[in-house]
């Protein structure tokens, strides 16, 4: 059975062979051919609990609207605080306030009343597994959960097939991001126990940032030349799990040269 200290010591080997997720990144410099500058948003952990969030959410996304020069929006999982339709239903109308198209993934909290194939799938329909192309940059959204449990996950096989499909099909010198709700740092709480198995796929791929949440805390852990990134949450009813008291999101800029910059924006809403 996988474990954390075993996560651990299959990542030093992975690293000691040079085998990090993003490895052709080293390979690449300067500008590349038909890569352009992209602005993006990624915002983790709505937790929408019921028509009192309303309020919030819509501030929320009418911040996020406020980013000049913005082509998407990632939503990385828990839209929901307790699974209900009803809250899915909300975010994906509060949503279309941002003024660009949402990219939601599932979290935890989304499957609480039931699988991955109902509510969350009635309301968002093919945003489970899912490619996104834009500006020359491969945007890869996957499901890591495993129905509502909240820690010592393991991704589904069928992720992993998934993956494996995709990739094939994906031209391994485009930058590369990568959208879950968990995170897949193996230091950072609630890592799920396979996480390398989805980051040594990306190992031959020109892979520029991991993008998660489910850990309410603004974390960044190297990996060779990316960082594997997790986010305070946007939340009303929920706090942050690191003891800080911001809620916000992160608006990411990427170069021709794929290099990501990402910049934490405040959200104090209502």
């Amino acid at each position: 059975m996988p474990t954390r200290r075993g996560a651990m010591g299959r990542l030093a080997a992975l690293l000691a062979l040079g085998a990090w997720p993003g490895a052709r990144a080293a390979e690449t410099s300067g500008p590349m051919p038909g890569v352009k500058a992209i602005r993006f948003v990624a915002v983790n952990d709505f937790h929408h609990q019921n028509e009192n969030c309303d309020p919030w959410m819509e501030k929320l996304f009418r911040q996020v609207a406020t980013t000049e020069n913005a082509a998407l929006c990632f939503g990385l999982g828990d839209l929901a605080d307790q699974g209900k339709r009803a809250s899915l239903e909300a975010i994906r109308r509060l949503s279309a306030l941002a003024g660009v198209p949402f990219h939601p993934c599932p979290g935890n909290h989304d499957l609480d009343e039931s699988p991955v194939d109902g509510f969350y799938a009635a309301v968002f329909p093919d945003r489970r597994n899912y490619l996104v192309r834009h500006s020359g940059w491969q945007f890869v959204v996957i499901d890591t959960t495993e129905g509502n449990k909240w820690e010592k996950v393991t991704i589904a096989d069928s992720t992993l097939e998934w993956l494996d499909k995709t990739l094939s099909t994906l031209d391994a010198r485009a930058p590369t991001v990568l959208c879950t709700h968990f995170p897949l740092a193996a230091a950072v709480k609630m890592c799920p126990l396979n996480a390398e198995a989805v980051l040594s796929r990306f190992t031959n791929h020109n892979l520029r940032g991991v993008f998660g949440g489910h850990f309410h805390g603004r974390t960044s852990t190297p990996r060779g030349d990316i960082g594997l990134v997790t986010n305070a949450c946007v939340a009303r009813v929920r706090d942050n799990h690191d003891g800080t008291s911001e809620k916000g999101y992160l608006v990411v800029d990427g170069a021709p040269d794929g290099r990501l910059t990402s910049t934490f924006v405040e959200f104090k809403g209502v």
